[in-house]
């Protein structure tokens, strides 16, 4: 109840409740993209500065090892469940929907961890940065692979080249604003901390509740998209993101990690791209529905981690390695 109270999370319920009830307010999409380039930066320099702090340790690089793996494994443990459901194509889309992260989701976490005064590290920045991309590239070699068994070219669409979309998952405006935040954050250390406090601390707050209103928005709009969907789809959206941060959860564990950190890589683990997935997929799959993936993720998975998950797993990251 806690987190219902907390402003933010209530401008993303009503952006929903506005959205269902077909209202005109809308956020325009230049102010949608500067508000999720600003988030994006202001973490970026979060983390930097913190990392400027604490230094590069072993349980940061066993931290970002863990980030990597989770997002190789989480698509290849999607994709034979959801072929069971689906054609090859929207199994293969989905289950990179599924092993790539949500920005928002990961941004709503540190600001509850904020609030709960609950330690993490700067470094996790990084580790979102990283678990990005794994999942797309694993699903334009799947879907390839898939023409190929067909001995065609599936609505006329040739394979994806390998390398433009290496170098479109490496070179993605935001990704690349979020590392180079982060990097300058490490650079300038407590002197660019204090002198960008004004706009990376100050605003922040204020700039994720407007955010959150455009997500809620969103949210209610893609919420048809689900009509007619089989109920182990529907129930896929809920459960298998539970299942991710169990995974994580285990592996945090394993190596050690803090509270806080373990509590960042369920998040991550358990939430869904949105926005540069479906970018991708819908030129690199053609093939595969986007009402399907976005709708299940935006519609469901994004609105339950942001009510009900992020709250669970920070609450169990605790019980399990304590504050």
């Amino acid at each position: 109840m806690h987190t219902l109270l907390d402003p933010a999370i209530l401008f993303f319920v009503f952006g929903v409740l506005a959205g269902m009830l077909r209202s005109n307010l809308q956020i325009p999409a230049p102010i949608s993209r500067f508000l999720s380039l600003y988030l994006l930066m202001a973490l970026g320099l979060k983390g930097g500065f913190a990392l400027a702090h604490s230094g590069l340790t072993l349980e940061v690089a066993g931290t970002l090892g863990i980030a990597v793996l989770l997002a190789m494994v989480v698509p290849l443990l999607g994709y034979p469940l959801l072929r069971r459901l689906l054609n090859g194509y929207d199994a293969t889309a989905l289950a990179a929907t599924y092993g790539s992260v949500s920005a928002v989701t990961f941004i709503t976490t540190i600001q509850f961890l904020e609030n709960q005064q609950i330690a993490y590290g700067g470094h996790m920045a990084a580790a979102m940065a990283l678990m990005e991309s794994p999942a797309i590239i694993m699903a334009v070699l799947m879907a390839n692979r898939l023409r190929q068994q067909a001995g065609q070219t599936s609505g006329g669409h040739t394979p994806t080249p390998l390398g433009k979309i290496l170098h479109e998952s490496f070179t993605d405006g935001a990704q690349l604003l979020l590392l180079g935040a982060m990097l300058i954050g490490l650079l300038t250390g407590e002197a660019g901390k204090a002198a960008m406090a004004p706009f990376s601390v100050d605003l922040f707050k204020g700039m994720l509740a407007f955010f959150l209103l455009d997500m809620g928005l969103m949210t209610a709009r893609n919420l048809g998209g689900l009509k007619g969907k089989s109920p182990w789809l529907l129930a896929y959206a809920i459960l298998a993101p539970l299942a991710h941060a169990a995974l994580a959860l285990g592996l945090a564990s394993l190596a050690g990690a803090s509270a806080g950190n373990a509590a960042l890589l369920m998040a991550l683990a358990a939430s869904a791209s949105y926005i540069a997935v479906p970018a991708v997929l819908r030129e690199a799959i053609p093939e595969a529905s986007p009402s399907l993936y976005f709708g299940m993720s935006l519609g469901l998975t994004f609105p339950f981690n942001i009510l009900l998950g992020i709250p669970l797993y920070v609450g169990v990251a605790q019980a399990v390695l304590g504050r």
